[in-house]
């Protein structure tokens, strides 16, 4: 594992919210689908349990600032990150006010990550609704964080201000993460792209990645659940397919449903030992923090039981 990392949401803040301690937090989107009572029920347990962080995606659910709004109500000390919330939502005025009060009510406890640039010209759809492209990923987001950082404060500050991260990828997003921003939050990667993630953002930035996990021992059973995973990813995301081709995966690996090679390399599926070996591989390739995305058959479901059992051996 790296050394300590100066912690910043800028180039100019030492804030630590995620220390050396909190290596492993839990990633889900499940939080989505359930009725907010129970939503505090279960981010209240996965504090209990030890974990370092909760890590939420935004899409059509509860969108990324009311979501964190309720997790870090209900919990206690947890850190909340966003992982993260899309620009295509909402304008950086809207961030960056949600961020000033987010972090002003929880101090301390936030992360706002950042994502959501799309590179093509082609608008398409999600649940039928259409997500048109916003140009070119490194001046879009350039540009979203130089706005941000420009809008009048007209409310309490923040003490010590929010963190942000960056959901980088490849080389160039990865740079600016590192330049702009506390770190990085790669999702849907390899342990070999944790290393080059680091080599390329140097020894201080935070790397915190996502690890899809599928806590099953029947392993056909498993390796179904992870190749559905693989398999929308790469066939919905064209920039999960680029990051994949750089990362040494071919038309063999892709073409006609994902190779057992990449499946494996994206998702670590098994008992609660070779789910800690994984995690395992990750900090000692430079990662600061893994946060594991649990995979169940049904995506919907909060997976209460997995996240208890493998917080022994993760913790």
């Amino acid at each position: 594992m790296v050394a300590e990392v100066k912690r910043r949401g800028s180039p100019e803040s030492g804030a630590a919210v995620i220390t050396r301690e909190d290596r492993v937090g839990i990633w889900t989107f499940a939080f989505d689908g359930r009725p907010a009572g129970r939503v505090r029920e279960a981010a209240a347990e996965i504090e209990e349990l030890g974990y370092g962080a909760i890590w939420h995606g935004e899409a059509f659910g509860r969108d990324s600032v009311g979501q964190a709004w309720l997790l870090l109500s209900a919990t206690r000390h947890l850190t909340v990150a966003a992982g993260i919330a899309n620009i295509a939502f909402r304008d950086p005025i809207a961030m960056a006010t949600a961020e000033r009060a987010l972090g002003e009510a929880f101090p301390g406890r936030y992360v706002l990550g950042l994502g959501g640039h799309r590179v093509d010209d082609t608008v398409r759809e999600f649940d039928g609704y259409p997500m048109p492209a916003l140009g070119n990923a490194m001046r879009t987001m350039s540009a979203y964080l130089d706005a941000m950082d420009t809008v009048p404060t007209h409310s309490p500050a923040s003490d010590p201000p929010p963190l942000r991260v960056l959901a980088a990828l490849g080389p160039k997003m990865l740079k600016l993460a590192a330049e702009r921003t506390w770190g990085a939050h790669p999702y849907f990667v390899s342990v070999d792209h944790t290393a080059r993630a680091r080599e390329i953002m140097g020894p201080d930035a935070f790397l915190g990645v996502e690890q899809a996990v599928v806590l099953d021992t029947d392993l056909d059973r498993a390796r179904e659940v992870a190749t559905a995973h693989v398999a929308g990813y790469v066939s919905m995301a064209p920039h999960q397919e680029a990051n994949v081709r750089r990362l040494g995966f071919g038309d063999a690996d892709i073409v006609g449903g994902p190779s057992r090679r990449l499946v494996d390399a994206i998702v670590t599926y098994g008992d609660a030992e070779t789910i800690r070996k994984r995690v395992q591989e990750h900090l000692d390739a430079g990662a600061n923090h893994v946060c594991i995305q649990v995979l169940t058959a049904d995506p919907t479901a909060l997976p209460t039981d997995e996240w208890r059992e493998l917080a022994p051996p993760l913790l």
